[in-house]
This record gives structure tokens, C-alpha cells and sequence, in this order.
């Protein structure tokens, strides 16, 4: 007979990969054991294999999770924008603040994805890496629609790039609760991509 979950399970786990991706940061996803884990969760290994089977099932569980967070903060925006008949800047500029307000709160998890989606088996590797590349391909296309006078097919992967390099990674140097504020951060790229990518017209090349 299968073992009842209890009403918390759910709430369990995210706790447990809360603080896996905690100990993963902090010290490698490679040194970390399950007891590492057990003890990090404050239970027994024992307990802990009830929520997961391996650390490997906690660390693609934990990315699963986070690359269809991010996957729905770019719907979530483009559902905004055509519910509020945004223009495609304001649209865009709303992407780049809701990548950085869930950055702010997600450091832990973004650094595992950075860093440790080389250990995932090869098909739990490709889902994830192919997430990405939807994620990075969504910035692509709406970054063209925002700034048609100067993102082409030529320099639209440069600059989706660039704008990636600006976001992330600030878990290296831009803390929660710091004198900047991660919101005060989106609205200083939004305004360097407004005063920048507009300045100097496609015509003038």
C-alpha cells in the first residue's frame, strides 16, 4: 500500500530545496552530501529520503522549478501588456523588472543553475538547457520588437547577450537589502537601454 503524503508535503519540499540550494551554494553541488542535506534540513537522512530519492532528484527538482518559474514570468508580462495594451518598450521594460524582483529572492537558485546543470542526467540536462535557450530566445524576440530601429538579425543575439551579462549576475555583487535596491537596479538598465539603444539610428551605419 502506497505511503500517505502528508497535507504539507508540497510545503516540505520547497523548504527542502530552499535550503538545498543554500548548501549547494555554499559549498558546491559535488561536495555536498545527502546528510549535508538532512542536516541543513534539521531532519534525519532517513526523513529526507522520503521527500527525495538522491541529491540528484533534489537538484533537478530544484531547477525544474525555477527555469518554468522563469518561463512563466515571460508570460505572466507578455499576458500584461496585451491585457493593458502596452507598448513593446514598456512591455520590455516590465520583463527585465520581473527577472530582477525574482533574482532578488531566488540568488541560491539562480547560482545552481549557472553552475550545476553539468551534473543532471543527459535528458533531465537537455530539458533544462532547452528552457533556457526558450527563456533567452523570448528576451531575443521581444528586445527586437521594443527597439526595431536598432536590434536586427545581425546584432539581436549581441545584445539579448549583453542585457543577460548586466542581469545575471548580480547575485555576485548586488546584495538584498543593500543600498541599491534590485529595483532600483531594473530601473537603471531600463533607463541605459532607453537612452542607449534609441540614440544612434540603424540608418547612420
Amino acid at each position: 500500500m502506497a505511503r500517505t503524503k502528508a497535507p504539507d508535503f508540497e510545503a516540505q519540499r520547497e523548504q527542502i530545496l530552499d535550503l538545498a540550494a543554500a548548501a549547494f551554494a555554499n559549498s558546491s553541488y559535488p561536495s555536498t552530501s545527502m546528510a549535508d542535506l538532512a542536516a541543513a534540513c534539521g531532519t534525519s537522512k532517513a526523513r529526507l529520503y522520503h521527500y527525495y530519492e538522491s541529491k540528484e532528484a533534489i537538484l533537478f527538482d530544484l531547477l525544474d522549478r525555477y527555469t518554468r518559474r522563469l518561463m512563466l514570468l515571460v508570460t505572466e508580462v507578455e499576458a500584461d501588456a496585451e491585457r493593458h495594451a502596452r507598448t513593446d518598450k514598456e512591455a520590455f521594460g516590465n520583463l527585465i523588472r520581473a527577472f530582477l524582483a525574482e533574482y532578488e529572492t531566488s540568488q541560491t537558485r539562480h547560482i545552481a543553475l549557472i553552475n550545476d546543470v553539468k551534473f543532471l542526467a543527459e535528458t533531465q540536462r537537455d530539458l533544462i538547457l532547452g528552457r533556457e535557450r526558450d527563456v533567452v530566445a523570448a528576451f531575443s524576440r521581444l528586445l527586437r520588437r521594443a527597439y526595431p530601429e536598432r536590434v536586427t538579425r545581425e546584432n539581436q543575439t549581441a545584445l539579448t547577450m549583453t542585457i543577460f551579462g548586466m542581469i545575471n549576475w548580480t547575485f555576485t555583487w548586488l546584495k538584498p537589502g543593500g543600498r541599491l535596491s534590485y529595483a532600483e537596479f531594473a530601473e537603471m538598465v531600463v533607463d541605459l537601454l532607453e537612452g542607449g539603444l534609441p540614440g544612434r539610428a540603424a540608418a547612420a551605419r
